[in-house]
């Protein structure tokens, strides 16, 4: 794969399901089942993309809309696809789309020790706001919660 290749967002739909949970098995420790999504894409608050190139989804992004917030509920990319701005793609389409619904304002999560999506974040304006003690139910491991203000 060149990097040279189109690549389009598209809102997630439920045939790109089958897709979105084998990357999801592949991408966490403790990954969401496909009737998590479903639920998610039923959900009058959430608000799911997919990044395709090729015919391929590369990755996905979600994000709820909560009382003018934005939420940041998962950013995944495959393997195959890191390190060629498709995270920081998604996540400026979540960005672009909640502000078209007035939110100004969002939030995250993130192990402590992923250190490519704390880079990401920082460098999309996101500041390291606390930590969540032992948020993550797989090893207990600390979450640092990030916030993006206008």
């Amino acid at each position: 794969m060149t990097e040279n290749k189109p690549v389009v967002i598209l809102p997630m739909r439920s045939e790109h399901l089958d897709s979105v949970v084998a990357l999801e098995l592949r991408c966490f420790k403790v990954p969401w089942t496909r009737d998590m999504f479903e639920e998610e894409l039923e959900n009058p608050l959430a608000r799911y993309f997919v990044i395709v190139t090729e015919g391929d989804i590369a990755g996905y992004a979600g994000i709820w809309h909560i009382h003018g917030e934005g939420h940041i509920t998962n950013i995944a990319v495959d393997e195959p696809y890191r390190g060629k701005g498709f995270g920081k793609q998604l996540l400026n389409n979540l960005i672009k789309k909640g502000a078209a619904e007035g939110i100004d304002t969002f939030t995250l999560e993130v192990r402590k020790s992923n250190a490519s999506a704390l880079g990401l974040y920082m460098n999309c304006g996101f500041k390291a706001a606390g930590i969540r003690k032992n948020y993550y139910s797989d090893n207990g491991e600390d979450a640092v919660v990030m916030w993006r203000k206008p």
